[in-house]
């Protein structure tokens, strides 16, 4: 597994990330042993950053973690980097935004305690919140890098302008993003932001939520308490219209001998603002077959030809917190 340095301040990390948002419950019922397995096997495929979320599960997702990585917690905590993320509560069943002190004070605790580490290497505000002043959200991660809780300052879906306030107050160490073929937003102003500023650059979704897995097909259907069955993005017309342009790069993907979960995973990377591509998985044999894709180098006729395949396509996004089912 190829390392590389997170921008010009983060830490030195494995260029896939092993995301465990699936641990938390929001994509289906979960299979603990199977989840730690998949943990223990991106470790031994040499992936050194593990990223999770107080809210994936507002706590489930990083006991369960925590309890995959307690040998290297308890006595290699420097070989491993840990990132989490903060911001988010449960208010009467519904996922809400509280980025003040107080609120980002109790998820850090809360986080330390079920990872069972006295440090994160990574903390970030998961979502930027209207309600708190981003200045007064920067000083208060700034206070936890002088505690020694944290030793990095990432934020997560944070537009130029968000992070310019911020700076005000203290550097970004890392952004995270959403990016995937069918999600480039981030191309036009985000991503040269990050470069210009020297933040690190993790992105999050790049099979685009699975549908880049190469598994669906038009009879896919996801369980209730999976968010997707309430996602327009993976029912009707859309659904449709953006399996016909998978079809066409799974085609492309076998004529070069990888998946095209490889190759999704691979053109993330090909953009030299990106750092780092988090990959989950529910199983060893997932992340087995996904972590290739960072090896893999896509010409400059390559790329050109995967872009005149994503004319019509609908682009994919993924749920903001209020739109995450109540629980």
């Amino acid at each position: 597994m190829q390392s590389t340095q997170l921008g010009e301040r983060g830490p030195r990390v494995s260029r896939i990330a092993f995301g465990n948002w699936s641990a938390g419950g929001d994509w289906g019922q979960v299979d603990r042993d199977a989840a730690i397995a998949a943990t223990r096997a991106a470790l031994d495929l040499g992936i050194t950053l593990f990223d999770t979320a107080r809210a994936y599960g507002f706590g489930a997702a990083e006991q369960l973690l925590g309890e995959a990585l307690r040998p290297e917690i308890q006595s290699a905590r420097e070989s491993i980097v840990i990132a989490t993320k903060g911001g988010l509560r449960k208010d009467g069943g519904a996922t809400v935004r509280d980025s003040s002190p107080s609120a980002l004070r109790h998820d850090l605790e809360a986080s330390l305690r079920f990872l069972g580490t006295d440090y994160v290497d990574i903390y970030q505000v998961h979502w930027p919140d209207p309600a708190t002043p981003i200045t007064t959200t920067a000083e208060t991660l700034d206070g936890f890098v002088r505690e020694g809780l944290v030793r990095s300052v990432g934020v997560s879906n944070y537009d130029p302008a968000q992070m310019t306030t911020f700076q005000q107050v203290r550097p970004i160490d890392t952004l995270q993003p959403p990016y995937h073929l069918f999600r480039r937003d981030i191309e036009k102003t985000i991503l040269p932001f990050a470069r210009e500023h020297g933040i690190g650059v993790l992105v999050y979704g790049p099979l685009a939520h699975g549908l880049l897995s190469g598994r669906m097909t038009t009879e896919t259907t996801f369980a209730a308490d999976d968010w997707r069955s309430t996602s327009d993005l993976f029912t009707g017309e859309a659904f449709r219209k953006n399996l016909a342009v998978v079809r066409d790069l799974t085609a492309f993907a076998a004529r070069r001998n990888v998946t095209i979960a490889q190759l999704a995973i691979a053109w993330t990377l090909a953009n030299p603002a990106v750092d780092v591509a988090i990959v989950g998985a529910r199983s060893a044999e997932q992340i087995g077959q996904t972590t290739p894709g960072a090896d893999l180098r896509l010409t400059p006729e390559d790329m050109a030809e995967i872009e005149s395949m994503l004319r019509g396509e609908v682009a994919v996004g993924g749920p903001a917190p209020e739109a995450m089912p109540k629980s």
